[in-house]
């Protein structure tokens, strides 16, 4: 069982033309209602979002995805070389740029060489790589993404872990309670029928009503208020959950499902208890169940 929760980042570098161009990626994943891929890729490199997304969709089923790619030259690999045309054509779009802005009465300050180099083209190797075919690094970047999926991978595996630990410890808890309320059928169900047998000889002393429609009525709301559905249904979610947890590959929303159910008989447990302590355990019943549903929203 996996979280859909995860992070996971490396760094790599390779030399090109004696160029060290270096690389850092950042995956990380939250919960989502389905897979939703979210990519930040340097503009010279998207022509690898296909691939990087069918190696996404390949691996994961649920969860918000983030996926960051940051590429640059080593500083001490950087030619000093400036490229004179680039540089004259820049030139002249700021001179161009610069009257037009005067004429509309815009007064722009001219930019420092240091911040001319760093515009893009100006140095034939600028300090984004955009100037290096990234086509030459794409199986080294795959291959380096194809071993930060794995760590990711394995991320949302241990936080899995830690879910599953939890989840059966609710799952054992909401069995305990079923058990606890099956154990208080009789002691309930004779005090309801005391009661009963008081209402019944309550409305025929005062003989406003046939007695036997009135033990009729009587029969039927003990039907009515009678649980053994309930907890059997209950202790039935109870081990469908657990298989659920053995399950290999993505069961948040079947067990998102069953959360769902489980607060339906506990409801009408509560609904229907009409005695004090099946009422308490109704309740304890909620919360549990109301703490299984957060942790399962993280369950893939």
């Amino acid at each position: 069982m996996h979280s859909m929760t995860g992070y996971a980042n490396r760094a790599g570098s390779q030399v090109r033309d004696g160029v060290q161009i270096e690389w850092d990626w950042d995956l990380r994943s939250v919960n989502g209602r389905g897979l939703d891929v979210r990519l930040r890729l340097p503009e010279h490199v998207v022509f690898m979002e296909k691939k990087l997304r069918d190696l996404l969709g390949s691996s994961l089923a649920r969860g918000q995805i983030n996926l960051g790619l940051r590429m640059r030259i080593a500083s001490d690999t950087l030619a000093p070389a400036v490229d004179t045309d680039a540089l004259l054509a820049t030139l002249r779009a700021l001179q161009q740029i610069t009257v037009q802005a005067e004429a509309v009465g815009f007064l722009l300050q001219p930019p420092n060489a240091l911040e001319l180099l760093s515009w893009r083209g100006v140095q034939p190797h600028g300090p984004d790589s955009a100037t290096i075919a990234p086509e030459s690094l794409e199986a080294v970047l795959l291959e380096d993404f194809r071993l930060l999926l794995a760590e990711f991978q394995q991320s949302r595996a241990t936080e899995g872990a830690a879910l599953r630990g939890v989840l059966d410890g609710q799952i054992d808890e909401l069995a305990r309670l079923t058990d606890q309320a099956r154990a208080l059928t009789q002691t309930r169900g004779a005090e309801l029928r005391a009661h009963f047998r008081k209402l019944l000889a309550q409305i025929l002393e005062a003989g406003q009503a046939d007695p036997g429609r009135a033990e009729q009525e009587l029969a039927l709301l003990a039907v009515k208020t009678d649980l053994a559905e309930e907890l059997d249904r209950l202790s039935a979610h109870c081990a469908a959950a657990r298989a659920l947890l053995e399950t290999p590959g993505p069961v948040g929303r079947k067990l998102d499902f069953l959360t769902q159910e489980f607060n339906r008989e506990a409801n009408t447990l509560c609904s229907k208890a009409q005695h004090l302590e099946m009422t308490r355990i109704g309740l304890d019943l909620k919360v549990v169940i109301d703490q299984m549903r957060e942790q399962v929203q993280n369950v893939e």
